[in-house]
């Protein structure tokens, strides 16, 4: 796979089940902004994304002009300032924005892999579901559903919910109680309407979402009934 210069709308390289991908793909159907989606072969990312210089991660977004950009929130930042004007971005209280944009990145980000990979069982279900999601080569995808799983449940996720001592559901639900009470009464953290970090926050939850553990997240009523206002302002 080459850069891809001067095609007809803009592309976003992608894994089906990366959570950073899943913010990209957000605000692009929030904004219904045209673009095509590029599954990359998920055990050979850095020889597909070789254009970019050394990033050799997904997501990349690759303007009609050729223009390359590359990580998940400047991406964002980029596509609205593009397409909208900045206007997701804009706020009255930058302070704010960037300390919750930053809580996002942080908090939210890492709990995405504990609740999916955080027991022997969920590893299993979800390194399974991996490897019927992404592109990958016949024996390759094999070895990733089998021999993935206690990889990522042993040395990663383990860890992490060791380290901070709650289960994953009640990680999440913590998170999402922390989320939805600063913006009270309003619809969204942007007011009456969604901004960037909504955005942001609400593609790591869709990350989920191809998963049986959403359900984990279902019966927390403040932050899906939040979520599913964000739902509602795709175009998919």
């Amino acid at each position: 796979m080459g850069e891809v210069i001067g095609a007809d709308i803009p592309v976003l390289h992608m894994l089906h089940t990366c959570p950073f991908c899943w913010k990209i793909r957000s605000i692009a159907e929030h904004l219904d902004i045209d673009y095509q989606k590029k599954q990359v072969n998920a055990m050979k990312t850095k020889k597909e994304l070789a254009f970019t210089d050394g990033w050799g991660k997904v997501p990349v977004w690759t303007e009609v002009d050729g223009e390359i950009v590359v990580d998940s929130t400047p991406i964002m930042k980029h596509i609205d300032a593009t397409y909208n004007q900045g206007n997701l971005w804009a706020s009255d209280d930058e302070l704010r924005r960037d300390q919750w944009m930053e809580w996002v990145d942080t908090k939210l980000s890492k709990a995405t892999i504990p609740i999916l990979y955080g027991g022997l069982f969920s590893a299993l279900q979800t390194t399974t579901r991996v490897s019927k999601l992404e592109k990958f080569g016949f024996f390759s995808k094999r070895i990733y559903a089998w021999a993935g799983f206690p990889i990522m449940w042993g040395f990663i996720a383990r860890s992490r919910v060791k380290k901070d001592g709650r289960k994953p559901k009640q990680l999440w639900h913590d998170l999402l109680t922390e989320f939805t009470n600063e913006f009270g009464d309003s619809h969204f953290f942007g007011g009456d309407r969604p901004d960037l970090v909504d955005i942001a926050a609400f593609g790591y939850m869709r990350s989920i979402s191809p998963f049986p553990q959403f359900s984990q997240l279902e019966d927390h009523a403040q932050g899906m009934a939040w979520y599913r206002r964000i739902e509602a302002t795709l175009h998919s």
